[in-house]
């Protein structure tokens, strides 16, 4: 398939979608046009340069028939052909911002999405660097203006975070932080190291992207439901009511625990959220076998195994290692500065779809 028709079928979408909307049936499924109209929103700016791209490839055509035009004198020809040659020149430069604008969304490049945090290897500074994540990620969400939801959490003594689950929702919160699942390593010295020696803790990431019901089907007799008093730190109510939920999906064995909040129906509900977080992932990397095959040349695989980022205390630098950029500025960056960052990420894997193109 053709660049040129690829771009096509992506300005059609649009008036595919449109046509849904306006469709009377689709129209009472609200998470359906909640879905449709986050997705015409995504495509909406792409329209716009490609209608600008399409005039002037017809305008071009115009021109160039005008130029070769024997019925016209010389100097029409010439005038016409210098407006070949501008209008081609044009069209050469939206060419290239549609391609850009082709690769650079996916999907899911609008959605909301779940992140988790897990301490790794390092015990109680994992953790803690865990935390130090977490907040990072935090205050980046508060310079976006983003809603930041606590879904799940489990903390240490030592006040940091075996392991924490949140929501976020805003502008294009998938599409910012989905170069961030992997493994981030920490190298600094521990509050309780006497002798000064610089110890390395791991904790890793996942970033998924939050979906809707209508994006995945779960059915009610593929789930397990489990009702448990809530483990930990929580008053009286955690020894008196089974406020805790865990769900195992049947067919694929994910299995997830929810007791963060009091309320047995919220932590159903935010399991539930996670759930399908996690089979769309699943269903996606099942189903889009291009995808899969082209990771290898895309920014990371998104694994969890992989080691993508160092955070090293002594020299405040901070180095992505799949890009090979680095900072000396860790302690901006773990005051939510990550706009330098993210956008180098983006601009790599931008340029290894367009080499792919």
């Amino acid at each position: 398939m053709s660049i040129e028709t690829k771009l096509e079928e992506r300005a059609h979408r649009a008036k595919e979608i449109e046509a849904l909307l306006s469709d009377p049936a689709v129209a009472t499924n609200h998470a359906r046009v909640t879905t449709l109209s986050r997705e015409l929103g995504s495509l909406r700016d792409f329209v716009v340069e490609f209608e600008a791209w399409d005039r002037l490839r017809k305008d071009r055509d115009s021109a160039k028939l005008m130029a070769s035009d024997p019925t016209l004198d010389a100097e029409m020809r010439s005038m016409a052909a210098d407006e070949a040659t501008e209008k081609e020149a044009l069209a050469a430069s939206g060419f290239d911002r549609l391609k850009r604008m082709l690769v650079a969304n996916d999907a899911d490049s609008n959605r909301n999405a779940i992140v988790e945090i897990r301490a790794g290897a390092g015990g109680d500074e994992a953790a803690l660097f865990a935390r130090d994540l977490f907040l990072m990620y935090e205050y980046f969400s508060k310079k976006r203006g983003w809603k930041l939801e606590l879904m799940d959490g489990s903390m240490t003594d030592h006040g940091g975070m075996k392991a924490v689950t949140f929501s976020l929702a805003g502008t294009n919160v998938f599409q910012q932080l989905k170069f961030e699942s992997g493994v981030h390593r920490v190298q600094r010295v521990p509050q309780t190291e006497t002798a000064g020696r610089i110890h390395t803790s791991t904790a890793t990431v996942a970033v998924l992207p939050e979906v809707e019901e209508v994006d995945i089907d779960i059915r009610l007799q593929d789930i397990q439901e489990e009702f448990m008093r809530a483990g930990g730190p929580g008053g009286q109510n955690v020894n008196k009511t089974s406020s805790a939920v865990r769900l195992t999906h049947i067919p694929t064995g994910i299995s997830i625990k929810m007791q963060d909040e009091s309320s047995q129906r919220k932590n159903r509900d935010r399991a539930m959220r996670l759930l399908r977080a996690m089979l769309y992932e699943q269903q996606q990397a099942a189903i889009n076998k291009e995808r899969a095959e082209n990771r290898k040349n895309q920014v990371g695989t998104g694994d969890r195994s992989e080691k993508i980022r160092t955070y090293h205390f002594k020299e405040n630098r901070v180095t992505d290692h799949r890009i090979g950029f680095t900072t000396h500025s860790l302690d901006r960056v773990l005051q939510g500065e990550l706009d330098e960052l993210i956008a180098a990420l983006q601009e790599a894997d931008l340029d290894a779809k367009l080499s792919n193109l």
